[in-house]
């Protein structure tokens, strides 16, 4: 499975919603919190693309000593509809300073927020991410696809989807699984995730042989667990 650390630099690096809380700033508007991109540094910290004129930089502008502290929290929403839909949630807290010149374009400013410490609670469980562990970790292969892929499979494969249950034995339950419903969930270099929904709601994991390192692997592992499914 991947780490605690991976899966928060996942989350951050993906196009997951995301937004900065600041102490004093309580009464913006959440667009104004969220930044426009984001992006990780060699040494692990996180940028943030503002507007010049966004409520976190005029609070970053006027910060004393330069430090501000702040938490960048990320909610990740599932592609695809399904019950439940909200996958996962991170949490970066750390200090945040502003970083003339690093901005693409005018009427932006990039800001940088130093990470102190880190948690991820998401469908793989709770756990803590010491900033040592997020700043060595590297994101998930599939990161920039996952979306794309679970919608491709959602409306053109969802017959050999649903058929994935017949790999599930004991696991899927002895009751009738007339009605059930197969939803491709969550996707990663380990496998897809499955949510089966009817008479009972649960998730099923489904491993890849081995870990793919992009689509083309992707794509030759899902064969092999399509036809699997279908021996």
């Amino acid at each position: 499975m991947p780490s605690a650390a991976e899966r928060t630099r996942t989350l951050v690096q993906s196009t997951c919603s995301a937004v900065l809380l600041v102490p004093g700033l309580e009464g913006a508007r959440p667009e104004q919190l969220s930044p426009q991109a984001r992006a990780v540094g060699a040494d692990g910290e996180v940028f943030l693309l503002f507007p010049a004129d966004s409520p976190a930089v005029r609070a970053a502008t006027h910060a004393q000593d330069d430090e501000l502290a702040a938490v960048l929290e990320l909610t990740d929403v599932a592609p695809v509809a399904v019950p439940n839909r909200i996958r996962g949630r991170a949490w970066i807290s750390g200090w945040l300073t502003r970083m003339p010149g690093l901005a693409a374009e005018p009427g932006y400013m990039m800001l940088r927020l130093e990470v102190g410490e880190a948690s991820v609670d998401d469908l793989w469980g709770a756990s803590h991410v010491e900033p040592e562990a997020f700043a060595s970790a590297s994101a998930d292969s599939l990161v920039a696809h996952e979306t794309e892929l679970l919608q491709h499979l959602a409306s053109t494969h969802s017959d050999q989807v649903q058929a994935l249950g017949s790999l599930l034995g004991d696991r899927g339950g002895s009751r009738s699984t007339t009605g059930r419903r197969a939803v491709p969930l969550a996707l990663d270099r380990f496998g897809l995730r499955v949510r089966f929904t009817g008479e009972r709601c649960f998730d099923a994991r489904f491993d890849f042989p081995v870990p793919v390192a992009d689509v083309t692997e992707l794509r030759r592992a899902m064969r092999t667990l399509f036809e699997a499914a279908s021996g």
